[in-house]
Order: structure tokens, then C-alpha cells, then sequence
């Protein structure tokens, strides 16, 4: 898979009623690549992170393609707060099933939560509960991945073990396109479009 491409766009733009956010924005994203989106809040970076996923609610001009299974990953972590981290991976918000219990507890423990398979998610931290969240890319098989702000909340030993992750998926033929205000080390697959350089009206 290694240089196949798994992901289009061009000439794209993403409107909010009559506000252009950004305006032609071109990228491909072949296997093994890593892609930053940059821009200040406001910029719609999430926006057009939702339009390369086919999620906008807003209105997207250009062409966009996908050529691979997709995950996103969102602002909301799609968790029950009732349920335990356990649960709540077996029930994964695409409405898919996860019937390997070796493999999520395999999945927690990634993510630094060995020993809180069975606590209740909603007594857990803000930094706990996106880490059972995160432990879903331990999951999903889908070799494109569009992950908005995925390090919020992470401490340190998150960040590095998120890191880690990305860079193992694209070494595998996987691919990545995030936002993120901060500069992951995410070595040199790692390319940046700063959406500065796109902004619309």
C-alpha cells in the first residue's frame, strides 16, 4: 500500500452561510504520510476536516475523494459516561462491535489505563476519558485516520504514546490528516498546511 494515495481534495472550500472559511485548499495523502492542518481558532480547520470526511454540514465546494476505509475522530468523544471504558470500546459509536475482549483490554493498557477497565468512565479525568476514546485507533483496521485536536488533554506520557501510535499506522501504510495547536514529534512523514494561507472572505 506504502505510496498509494487514500485521500483527495482539490480546490476545495468550506462556506458558512455567505463566509468562506477557506478557499482552495488542495491536498493528497498517499499511505505513510502525516498531515497537520495549522491556522488559528476560527480558521475552520475542523470545518474542513469534516469535509474531507464527508460529515460537513456546511457547504463544500471542489473535489474530494476518498479512496480507503476512514476513521474520524471528532471533538466529542462518544463516550457513556455510565458505562465502563470496557463497555464503552465493545460498543464503538459507528455502531460496530467489538466482541474481542483480550483485544480492548490490550487497547486500554496501550493507552496507560490497564486497571481501569471496570470504573465507571464518567468518574475518570478529562485526560482518562479521551485516553479510552483514543484507545478506539488500537481498534479500527481503517487505514485513513482524520483526527481533530486528538492531543487535548493528554499529559505528557499521553502525547508520547499518541505519537507513537500515528507514526506506527503510517509506517504500516496507514495515513493521518490532523488539527492540533500543538507540534507533535511526529519525525519526518510529518507535512504542515497552515490554513492562514487559505482563508476565505
Amino acid at each position: 500500500m506504502t505510496g498509494s494515495i487514500l485521500l483527495e481534495a482539490q480546490q476545495c472550500s468550506v462556506s458558512r452561510g455567505l463566509r468562506t472559511l477557506v478557499s482552495g485548499v488542495s491536498l493528497e495523502v498517499a499511505a505513510g504520510a502525516i498531515w497537520h492542518l495549522v491556522g488559528s481558532n476560527g480558521v475552520g480547520k475542523t470545518s474542513l476536516l469534516r469535509a474531507l470526511a464527508g460529515l460537513a454540514r456546511i457547504q463544500v465546494t471542489g473535489d474530494i475523494k476518498r479512496h480507503a476505509p476512514m476513521l474520524y475522530f471528532g471533538h466529542s468523544l462518544a463516550l457513556k459516561s455510565a458505562l465502563t471504558p470496557r463497555d464503552n470500546l465493545n460498543r464503538h459509536p459507528s455502531g460496530g462491535l467489538v466482541s474481542d475482549s483480550q483485544a480492548i483490554d490490550k487497547a486500554l493498557s496501550a493507552v496507560g489505563l490497564s486497571g481501569y477497565e471496570d470504573a465507571v468512565t464518567g468518574r475518570l479525568s478529562a485526560g482518562q476519558q479521551r485516553r479510552v476514546a483514543l484507545a478506539r485507533l488500537w481498534l479500527s483496521p481503517p487505514p485513513l485516520w482524520l483526527l481533530d485536536e486528538p492531543f487535548t488533554a493528554l499529559d505528557t506520557s499521553g502525547i508520547t504514546v499518541l505519537e507513537n501510535k500515528i507514526v506506527s499506522h503510517c509506517s504500516a501504510g496507514g495515513a493521518v490528516v490532523f488539527t492540533s495547536h500543538q507540534a507533535p514529534d511526529l519525525g519526518a512523514q510529518l507535512q504542515t498546511i497552515n490554513l492562514e494561507d487559505y482563508r476565505g472572505d
